[in-house]
């Protein structure tokens, strides 16, 4: 049954019926959901943390959270979705949090992985994003079911304490939000209690409202055209839905190419760096709502994928492998741009790469970005310190 075209021929006054018959999920069905998740939450709740450098020693969850929709209450049916907010002991500030997020990211992926309740709900595919702010996501699956459910867990700063929901933050909170600094949106899940709570305590009506406003938005989004560069094959034009997940992207990819190897997807937005598409996101995840042009760079496992920007601004994606030469990328570079590789300098974090050191040993890992420049002649190369 079309969804859309049945809520337009429906009369304001069968609005909360047809929500009940076909947004709202059975409560036999969200239970479900909820139980597999509540697994996530009693891990993350008991586990204690051993601190990396710098980190509190015993870093303990202070509190979680559920935020979006499953969150504040307006889900919509077989939405799989989950996200979590994890505040912690070892942020004192929005600076530490920044300093530390991605370590205390790595601490959870670690236990994540070794947890046998979770390794008995089927976990599938952890990996930590590289958005603002990053997340590590994983699939799980409802014990009667099956079905899988993503689920997103986000560490912040409880900047907030352990206030009532309906109390207003201390001007003292904001002040030292725009003392931090920051990208926008990165201190967001410290706040993710007043947002839930805006939504949460609403009359039915409303949160009514908002699921025939996802629905219709979902619905009623048109598919787009993305176009697909490989080095070495034609472009590849496919018709994808926005909301659609990347890893569904890339199946489209493998059936219409037949690629076997690990797909990395990127694109580049003008005047910003290269950026890895995550397979648990979508294109709308990431503000891509009209025609766009990825790249795709198909790599054997152990390669990794490295960004070359070029003194135009532009960013190209490369495999490589950790232990090999630097010289073998810029080769690479040859083969596609025409610079010879005798004229090329690329740079990493202020060094200077040269041919015969290997990648890791500057410490290069997955998706960083080195930069491309015209050597210039009589130029001195220096090992890395």
């Amino acid at each position: 049954m079309a969804l859309a075209q049945e809520l337009y021929g429906v009369p304001a006054s069968r609005l909360d019926s047809f929500v009940t018959q076909w947004l709202q999920p059975s409560r036999g069905w969200k239970e479900e959901v909820l139980e597999a998740v509540g697994t996530v939450e009693r891990f993350l709740r008991q586990e204690h943390f051993q601190g990396a450098r710098g980190l509190d020693q015993d870093v303990r969850v202070l509190k979680v959270v559920k935020v979006g929709s499953f969150g504040n209450g307006t889900v919509l049916r077989d939405t799989t979705d989950v996200e979590l907010v994890v505040f912690l002991s070892c942020f004192h500030s929005f600076q530490e949090e920044a300093k530390y997020h991605q370590a205390v990211l790595r601490l959870i992926w670690k236990k994540v992985c070794c947890c046998q309740d979770l390794l008995a709900l089927g976990l599938s595919d952890p990996s930590i994003t590289e958005e603002v702010p990053s997340a590590l996501f994983f699939t799980i699956q409802a014990r009667e079911t099956a079905e899988p459910i993503n689920v997103s867990i986000v560490p912040a700063y409880r900047a907030l304490g352990p206030s009532l929901p309906h109390s207003q933050p201390p001007p003292e909170v904001y002040v030292s939000l725009i003392a931090a600094g920051g990208y926008p949106g990165s201190f967001s899940p410290s706040f993710s209690e007043l947002q839930r709570s805006f939504v949460k305590h609403r009359p039915t009506k409303l949160k009514s409202l908002l699921r025939l406003v996802k629905h219709w938005y979902q619905e009623r989004a048109r598919d787009i055209q993305v176009t697909v560069e490989q080095w070495g094959h034609p472009d590849l034009i496919l018709c994808v839905n926005p909301y659609e997940s990347i890893q569904k992207v890339k199946e489209k990819i493998r059936w219409r190419r037949g690629h076997v190897g690990l797909q990395r997807l990127s694109f580049q937005e003008p005047g910003s760096d290269r950026r890895l598409l995550s397979s648990h996101c979508s294109l709308a995840y990431y503000g891509i709502f009209s025609d766009t042009r990825i790249c795709m760079l198909e790599t054997i496992s152990p390669e990794i994928q490295v960004f070359v920007k070029y003194p135009n601004g532009q960013s190209h994606a490369y495999a490589v492998h950790p232990s090999h030469g630097v010289l073998g990328l810029k080769e690479q570079i040859q083969d596609r741009q025409g610079l010879r590789a005798a004229q090329q300098q690329l740079e990493f974090q202020g060094h200077v790469l040269q041919d015969w050191f290997d990648f890791a040993c500057y410490g290069i890992q997955d998706s960083d970005t080195l930069v491309l420049s015209k050597k210039r002649a009589g130029e001195a190369l220096f090992p890395p310190s």
